[in-house]
């Protein structure tokens, strides 16, 4: 574990980063703008784009006419007739769908001829309700769809039925998660050059794009060019993600498609109005659960039903948020039969995909919600419930009956490490006072199992086992590297994980530092993506925490073959055998002389300058990639049971809440958090994953909500209405720990840690101000609480 300050921050807050919008990478470039729907449903009964095209400045406008030319609909996930296309093309399905591109020689100019641009559009009923989306009389969104629901599979394992009809109390509650996004500081932005080579087309692309790297495939697809007739190019810096700009791959396909028709690279980068408007978020979903419970509080069976909301299209990687959580979908308990059904429908709202948590945070919503009701009709302290429930320390590596194998933990002594932080007994000592004084104090207790290193094998179960292609399932967590030393001895290690702020280069130099004796500064980090160049395959990207148990494990295997070779170049300077040497303090020594020394520098030198004094058949190769790929992820099984994540950590939160009885605020008195993410790489960065995404929880907890009109107009297009916490929010103690069980699977026993929270705390949240309204007999059944949302439900209760 090491403590260093990030390299990153004094290019950030010197001004000196390379965002996109800043940096000018092809010459002669025009600029876009986007003419988008103001329909949420609607028929397009022409367009005209002439006036457009005759006002001066402009080089280029295209419409559905172009792009129904020049792309195919997206490869999708599954087989749902519900084609996709970079810009509507029949019909516009939600507000701010792209319909048009005007080029131009700047922005403003585009800006003024967008305006001219005439669409009649045919309106159509709009539906934006999950629920409402599902009935039969509902306005179908895709003509050739039966109707809106694009998936639908029912998962059993175990003896379910047997389960529930043996329990003493069957526990049953239905909840709903909101739509929200990330608000990343800068918005998307591309610049796109289609290219007529000697081979067919190819389109070189600069994106501020997020992986993952499937999504590669998938633009390739639309383009009608082979994946290796597509160059994207990631800058160092791209403003956060959070997951949200994985979806910004139909845009680069759009600019493509402009730059073809306008003979030029073109630019163009998005506003916040558009972000909010027609960018992405995460699916809201309605799930009901049910768990098979016996008199002590133990859960022996669980029916999970989930329907994702994800908008007007069930576009790539969705339904992947369905699935993401499917190994750990029984959380940190020991639950053995599981009947799961997974929806996917559609509806005018904006399509969704990843989102920090990814599938993560509405899973926990249902299930620790439902741990606390199960607490409450047994009778047994919402902390104690958990306990009873949770998987042992000596389980460990643990199945879960979906396919899941947990590496390892130590659940109990993590949660126990949080209500000893809280001081978990006081605190309900308070709070018996505080209703005697008929105050409003709540205490919320969530135990989450963290998921990192996705397997995108889980990906298959969206497709029933018999219509999968035999032997060709989808399975892995790969993820690549390049280390290589220059004639001087610096090495240099170029990383395929597009970072977005979590300090990659910083804890990539210090392992390579470590693990090759060098002090740091002798260690050059790059992040940038350059698909041409940089080593990489479909499941490379940063998303589901990948970099710190899959990259980490591929560097220390390059590092372990560069150290090979520096040691035989020592081996010849020095007169002694490669294994009794080592690599320390900047040298190769001899282990039991280490006076008996040469420089790093100078052995590497001498693999550069003088190959041929290196023993036959040693190669004078400084230059190593290396792919770590995990051979417990797997595709799903002929059974649909998947191992949907190499490395599981945990998270244990306890939190505080008041609620003023005058304006119904909610004030975050205490967070008591411990995580257990196997071995900390680097403590100051851990803290800052777990202090952003428990601000980005609480935004999602109390605050944001993307909502929509029932006409499909969305009500919530600037900060205005879209709220998101500001430090005045953020400002309440937090006692953050963690508790370090090394995962067996990974070279430095890491894992994940950038998610944990915005997981867990939202839940946490809902279940502290439920226990604070208890005696109101309110239940909380849905996000965001606010004080609208608990003045509505206060107001609406029986009786009032």
């Amino acid at each position: 574990m090491t403590t260093s300050a990030r390299i990153e921050d004094a290019a950030l807050l010197t001004g000196q980063g390379r965002f996109l919008d800043d940096l000018d990478p092809l010459p002669g470039t025009l600029v876009a703008t986007v003419v988008r729907s103001p329909h949420a449903h609607a028929r397009i009964r022409s367009v005209s784009l002439e006036r457009a095209r005759r006002h001066p400045g402009v080089a280029a406008v295209i419409g559905p006419e172009e792009v129904l030319a020049t792309l195919k609909p997206f490869p999708l996930s599954v087989s749902a007739p519900t084609p996709y296309y970079a810009t509507g093309t029949d019909k516009v399905r939600f507000v701010g769908e792209p319909v048009a591109v005007v080029v131009a020689s700047d922005r403003y100019t585009a800006e003024d001829a967008a305006e001219l641009v005439d669409i009649d559009y045919e309106p159509l009923p709009a539906v934006v309700r999950t629920d409402a989306a599902m009935e039969p009389t509902a306005p179908r969104l895709h003509d050739q769809a039966q109707s809106n629901v694009a998936t639908d599979r029912t998962f059993d394992f175990g003896d379910v039925e047997g389960a529930f009809g043996a329990a003493s109390h069957v526990v049953t509650s239905s909840y709903s998660f909101p739509r929200y996004s990330s608000t990343p500081m800068e918005c998307y932005s591309v610049v796109a050059d289609w290219r007529e080579g000697s081979e067919g087309p190819e389109v070189v692309a600069h994106a501020n794009f997020h992986g993952p790297f499937s999504m590669a495939p998938v633009l390739a697809g639309a383009l009608g060019i082979p994946t290796s007739s597509l160059r994207l190019i990631v800058p160092g810096d791209i403003g956060g993600s959070f997951g949200i700009k994985s979806a910004i791959y139909p845009y680069i396909a759009l600019m493509a498609v402009a730059s073809r028709y306008a003979g030029r690279p073109v630019r163009w980068t998005e506003d916040r109005l558009e972000h909010l408007l027609a960018s992405s978020s995460g699916s809201d979903r309605l799930m009901t659960l049910e768990a098979a419970v016996d008199d002590e509080g133990l859960v022996s069976a669980l029916r999970v039903d989930l329907v994702d909301n994800v908008g007007a299209y069930l576009r790539p990687p969705e339904p992947s948020t369905l699935y993401r959580c499917f190994g750990n979908i029984t959380g940190a308990y020991t639950i053995d039969n599981v009947t799961i059904r997974a929806r996917g429908v559609v509806t005018n709202k904006a399509p969704t995909g990843l989102n920090r948590g990814f599938g993560g945070q509405q899973l926990y919503f249902g299930l620790e919600r439902l741990m606390d009701k199960i607490a409450s009709t047994c009778g047994i302290d919402p902390a104690e419930l958990r306990s009873r429930n949770m998987v042992r320390a000596d389980s460990f590596p643990y199945a879960t009956p979906s396919g899941g194998i947990y590496d390892s933990g130590d659940y109990h002594a993590a949660l126990q490490l949080a209500l000893k932080n809280a001081d978990y007994e006081a605190l309900r000592a308070e709070q018996r006072l505080a209703r005697e004084r008929g105050e409003w104090m709540g205490i919320g207790v969530a135990t989450i199992v963290d998921p990192s290193a996705t397997n995108i094998g889980y990906v298959g179960l969206a497709t029933p086992v018999q219509d999968r292609t035999a032997k060709r399932g989808k399975s892995g967590s790969t993820e690549h590297v390049r280390v290589s030393v220059d004639l001087q001895g610096v090495v240099s290690v170029l990383l395929g994980t597009v970072p977005q702020g979590q300090g990659h280069a910083t804890v990539a130099r210090d392992i390579v530092a470590r693990h090759l004796g060098l002090p740091v500064e002798q260690v050059r980090p790059r992040v940038e993506m350059d698909t041409a160049t940089t080593p990489w395959t479909i499941s490379s990207g940063s998303y589901s925490s990948r970099f710190a148990p899959l990259l980490t494990s591929a560097l220390l295997e390059a590092c372990d073959r560069i150290a090979e070779t520096i040691k035989i170049a020592g081996s010849v300077l020095l007169e002694a055998d490669p294994e009794s040497l080592e690599l320390a303090e900047g040298k190769v020594r001899v282990i039991d002389e280490p006076d008996r020394a040469v420089a790093f520098r100078h052995a590497a030198g001498l693999v550069h300058w003088d190959p041929g004094s290196l023993p036959d058949g040693v190669s004078a190769r400084l230059y190593e990639e290396a792919a770590f790929t995990p051979p417990q992820s797997k595709a799903p099984s002929r059974t649909d049971q998947v191992n949907s994540s190499l490395c599981y950590g945990f998270v244990a939160d306890v939190v505080v809440v008041r609620i003023d009885k005058e304006t119904l605020s909610v004030t975050i008195e205490k967070l008591s958090t411990v995580h257990d993410a196997g071995t900390i790489l680097n403590q100051t960065l851990v803290d800052g994953q777990v202090h952003g995404a428990i601000v980005q929880a609480m935004g999602g907890a109390m605050f944001e909500e993307m909502t929509y009109s029932d006409s499909g107009q969305p009500t919530a297009g600037t900060f205005m209405d879209y709220l998101c916490p500001t430090s005045a929010e953020s400002c309440f103690p937090v006692v953050s720990d963690h508790l370090e069980t090394p995962s067996p699977l990974t070279r430095l026993g890491a894992k994940g840690c950038g998610e944990g929270s915005s997981m867990s705390l939202p839940v946490a949240i809902a279940n502290a101000v439920a226990d604070a309204l208890a005696p109101e007999g309110i239940e909380i059944t849905s996000l965001p609480l606010h004080g609208n949302v608990l003045h509505q439900l206060l107001n609406t209760r029986e009786g009032k």
